[in-house]
């Protein structure tokens, strides 16, 4: 069932995207060439705790996931798509990151992800971020009252297949509110016209999932959680909370 949220509740999931905001952007300046991603995690924690906010990705334990989350982002680099566990792995010179990360504050979520090259980046890595933004943007756009959920799926779809980057299949957004993952599912691709009629006061996690490679293949790593490309190929993730308003999209997790 969805939820659709009153113009309080979004103002106060739009102060929990706001801890999600400062999370990612700290992280992202402290993310450098030696620093590990164990390093990183406990960055976006010190923000949760500044903020009096908590993670909900921290024990999150979903039907697939052999262990709960132990960490307060997901950190996925080079060939990993989503859901990669912080580790002591210390980030070298090009390694293209995604960081997912979440905030509860006061009954409400927010949640959002962000893709970035330490060091010097090839440009192919840049293309592939740019992209995955690009496809963020269009699909923001097209989140509007009266129209569907499969015109945003395809407003994502479309900027990935056009500029020949693949999809990984069964992944994609969701909505969000007083839990992190809650209905609908929002894929990466679709038909326009389709699906869900947007109303006033949904409230969605759009994140497009790009492969280099063109192919959408991929598998779970050993740990149970991380997702990685079956040919050894980047991938960038992006990801905003948005909500279907009558006056247009409002990102609620905006970072400055």
């Amino acid at each position: 069932m969805v939820e659709l949220k009153t113009d309080t509740s979004i103002d106060a999931m739009h102060v929990a995207g706001q801890v999600v905001g400062r999370a990612l952007t700290a992280v992202r300046q402290a993310a450098d060439v030696g620093v590990s991603l164990l390093e990183l995690d406990e960055v976006a924690r010190e923000v949760l705790r500044e903020a009096g906010a908590s993670s909900p990705f921290l024990g999150y334990r979903p039907s697939f996931a052999p262990t709960p989350f132990p960490a307060v982002i997901c950190a996925s680099v080079n060939d990993a798509i989503v859901h990669g566990i912080p580790t002591r792995y210390r980030l070298r010179d090009g390694d293209l990151v995604s960081v997912d990360c979440g905030a509860a504050l006061d009954g409400w979520v927010g949640d959002s992800a962000i893709s970035f090259v330490t060091g010097r980046p090839r440009p192919s890595d840049l293309r592939l971020i740019e992209t995955a933004e690009r496809a963020l943007a269009a699909g923001i756009e097209a989140a509007v009252v009266g129209n569907r959920i499969g015109d945003i799926a395809h407003a994502v779809g479309r900027i990935c297949r056009t500029a020949g980057y693949g999809i990984p299949a069964g992944f994609g957004g969701h909505g969000v509110g007083r839990r992190m993952h809650e209905d609908p599912e929002v894929p990466n691709e679709g038909r326009p016209g389709r699906g869900l009629p947007l109303r006033h006061g949904m409230v969605l996690a759009i994140e497009p999932m790009l492969v280099a490679s063109g192919k959408d293949g991929y598998h779970e790593a050993s740990d149970g959680w991380t997702l990685r490309t079956n040919d050894g190929s980047r991938a960038a993730h992006v990801e905003h909370t948005v909500a279907i308003t009558e006056t247009g999209p409002r990102v609620l997790t905006e970072r400055r």
